[in-house]
């Protein structure tokens, strides 16, 4: 029988965050999808770094489908931190579609998809003020910087509440937050 010390010891370490790959594949598999969150914010001007990418697809059934097929060729797996190595789960776009947030790790970092993120109504609600922006080579939507901070504001969470002060004074300064 291991103990924790034990399986810590034989635990695999989660790939490195590479958004631009990741981003890619997405994109190559034409999934519609808004950016959202701490690399969001990253974009914006936060000094604050993020250990994954948040996106919110759309939810159509086609959507999830190429949403699908896009997660296996990342070799996406469920991510848990007694688990940085993730564990494997079949997946198509019904079974995707059932849950709101899935926390995944993929050949490319971590990727987290969150179809009603708090403070929003999903993908057509961020997707209406998002931003067109090419980040690391990669055409992406990117959520408005207001759009952001709504979110995180509705999240509540302590290390939301650490990066607000500084996005609302980026947004103040008028940098393309809208």
């Amino acid at each position: 029988m291991q103990g924790p010390a034990a399986r810590r010891a034989n635990a695999v370490a989660e790939p490195e965050l590479a958004p631009e790959r990741m981003l890619a594949v997405l994109k190559e598999h034409g999934v519609r999808c808004v950016l959202v969150g701490g690399f969001a914010a990253v974009i914006y001007g936060s000094p604050y770094l993020t250990t994954d990418v948040d996106v919110v697809p759309e939810w159509s059934k086609e959507n999830l489908e190429r949403l699908s097929v896009a997660l296996k060729a990342m070799h996406a797996r469920v991510w848990m931190a007694s688990e940085p190595a993730g564990v494997p789960f079949e997946h198509d776009a019904a079974s995707l579609g059932n849950v709101e947030i899935w926390n995944l790790v993929t050949d490319h970092g971590r990727l987290d998809l969150t179809f009603m993120p708090s403070g929003t109504a999903g993908y057509e609600d961020l997707a209406r003020d998002a931003m067109h922006l090419t980040i690391l080579g990669v055409d992406v939507d990117v959520a408005s910087l207001a759009d952001v901070i709504r979110s995180k504001e509705a999240a509540g969470r302590e290390k939301d509440r650490v990066v607000l002060p500084v996005l609302r004074r980026i947004l103040d300064e008028g940098q393309d937050g809208r």
